[in-house]
């Protein structure tokens, strides 16, 4: 749920701050961007080298930088930021944070911030009991931040009681949590192919075709970020997919591209079909490599199972099935008559004659057909945007 997000890390005066690197190591390891914000009396608890080094950018403590006579604009950051965590978060920053107070960086970023703000407090029992802190802390709260409440245990004075900060893998697990629940498609599996299928003729030659598989793993990228449960079955492709939790199967043939669509279809609500499928196979599969005869070569072929016509014959009430049409003629029409009979809820047109569309680019240009024959073509975009885009149907079809 992290992966790719700018997340700003404040870390405040405490003795919980040597969690703080920890948290930045966590975060680091779910694929998240980091800016450490330090209060100045957080430097006198961990150092900003450690945290530095742990999150690969220089730590922030000051509006100005003397050396050069620049200055860190809070507003930038706060608008860089997709998550502000602030732990550990201070009775003084608290206070700061309730009131509007700016008179460090770190709460000049918080008032700039577009973006979701958690804060873990930690402080010592009674600082924590405090009816100001438990004011400022409602405060916050009622501005729409979110508390990661502290837990019971040994504090630093020796008590026992409410004001530890939460332990960094429980930070982290609750982010996760909560930025799921929030997104469009959680708790929904999704099928996705990609990629070629190969047929082979002998040892060292196949039947194939130019298909990279980028279209198919940004659309499960993109699924994925919007709290998808993602199965990507690619055909052999040199791509990787940027979400780590997607589950990938490697198949090479139509068959094994079929086999593997069988066993995760029924399960999965959202099925997007992207990967070029080989339309025919060799009939014979010779054992050595065939060598070069005068008068050429003749290669018996037979069909391979339509995929998408299966899953379109087999779909049940509340699937969504997605295909793709790559056209060189008669483009709308034949998308339109592949849309009905394959049974599908939306068909992807786009056209080989569209320059900077098509194979092996890193960009496209689509036009989305539903069932109801409803047209809506898109610009020329990268390939990632134009997942977005597909995904957005998905999403406008599945909360009709």
């Amino acid at each position: 749920m992290l992966e790719g997000k700018n997340v700003v890390l404040g870390v405040c005066g405490s003795i919980a701050a040597y969690k703080s690197a920890l948290l930045v190591r966590l975060l680091i390891k779910a694929g998240a961007r980091v800016q450490v914000v330090m209060t100045p009396d957080a430097t006198n608890f961990i150092t900003p080298l450690t945290l530095s080094t742990l999150s690969k950018n220089p730590v922030l403590t000051d509006y100005f930088i003397p050396e050069t006579g620049e200055w860190n604009n809070h507003v930038e950051l706060g608008l860089w930021a997709d998550f502000i965590i602030i732990a550990p978060a201070s009775a003084n920053t608290l206070a700061k944070m309730a009131n509007g107070l700016t008179d460090n960086l770190l709460t000049a970023v918080y008032l700039s911030a577009k973006c979701p703000v958690y804060f873990a407090p930690a402080m010592d029992l009674d600082m924590w009991k405090h009816p100001s802190t438990t004011e400022n802390a409602a405060t916050l709260q009622s501005f729409g931040n979110i508390m990661i409440a502290p837990r019971n245990g040994e504090l630093a004075s020796g008590l026992h009681g409410e004001g530890r900060m939460a332990e960094p893998e429980e930070i982290i697990a609750f982010l996760s949590a909560d930025i799921k629940k929030k997104l469009p498609l959680t708790d929904i599996k999704a099928l996705v192919t990609a990629g070629p299928t190969y047929e082979a003729i002998d040892p060292v030659r196949f039947i194939g075709n130019h298909s990279s598989g980028k279209m198919g793993f940004a659309i499960a990228d993109e699924l994925a970020l919007l709290g998808a449960d993602v199965t990507l079955v690619s055909g052999p492709s040199a791509q990787v997919s940027k979400q780590r939790l997607i589950k990938r199967i490697d198949v090479t043939t139509a068959a094994e591209m079929l086999e593997a669509c069988r066993q995760h279809f029924t399960m999965a609500k959202v099925c997007i079909m992207s990967a070029a499928v080989s339309d025919y196979a060799p009939v014979t599969i010779a054992t050595q490599k065939i060598k070069k005869h005068e008068a050429g070569l003749t290669i018996e072929t037979k069909k391979t199972t339509d995929i998408l016509k299966f899953l379109g014959d087999n779909k049940h009430d509340g699937q969504l099935l997605v295909g793709f049409a790559l056209e060189t003629d008669n483009e709308e029409a034949n998308a339109i008559e592949k849309l009905k009979k394959k049974n599908l809820d939306f068909i992807v047109l786009n056209s080989l004659g569209d320059a900077g569309a098509g194979f092996k680019t890193d960009t496209n240009k689509i036009t989305i057909i539903d069932r109801d024959l409803q047209k809506t073509t898109f610009d020329l975009k990268s390939k990632e945007d134009v997942a977005k885009d597909i995904c957005q149907k998905v999403i406008a079809l599945i909360k009709r």
